[in-house]
């Protein structure tokens, strides 16, 4: 491992905190506990968002899209990287391939694995944290709220 996938890893790392952070929020209001944040080719955050779909009573409002939403219109996406608590759904992973963002960070895929392979071999970069921290998250509310889970993955 070189110097800069250290950094990278590290910087990866960092980012997820502001994902981590949406999701705890969105638990606390009685949501499904996945966070994420849009972030510029030069670092800066762009959005950050949760899952509201229950909240808002909106199936629409998963984490990735309330961090694209807050992130407001871009000339372009190339060089952007998502971060998100777990692996994206294919709704969320269809929003990462419709708008050319270059890299998604996964917190974690053991809970859910999504479309990441997917966006993988369509020459996305992922970067996949296994962060232990989400895993208790996710697996939590998943014990806690096995109907409300089912509901939110389509099953």
């Amino acid at each position: 491992m070189d110097d800069m996938e250290r950094i990278d890893r590290a910087r990866a790392r960092a980012w997820l905190a502001t994902a981590v952070e949406e999701a705890r929020a969105g638990l606390a209001e009685g949501g499904v506990p996945v966070g994420a944040a849009l972030y510029g080719p030069d670092g800066t955050l762009l959005g950050r968002g949760r899952n509201r779909r229950v909240q808002d009573g909106d199936p629409s409002a998963h984490g990735e899209t309330a961090a694209f939403r807050d992130a407001g219109r871009q000339r372009s996406y190339r060089g952007t990287t998502m971060v998100t608590t777990l692996s994206p759904c294919w709704y969320c992973s269809g929003l990462v391939r419709q708008f050319g963002i270059s890299r998604v960070v996964v917190g974690e895929a053991e809970t859910f694995r999504g479309g990441h392979d997917w966006l993988a071999e369509h020459g996305v970069e992922i970067v996949l944290l296994d962060d232990p921290e989400c895993v208790s998250l996710m697996r939590g509310f998943v014990r806690d709220n096995p109907a409300l889970w089912n509901e939110d993955i389509g099953e």
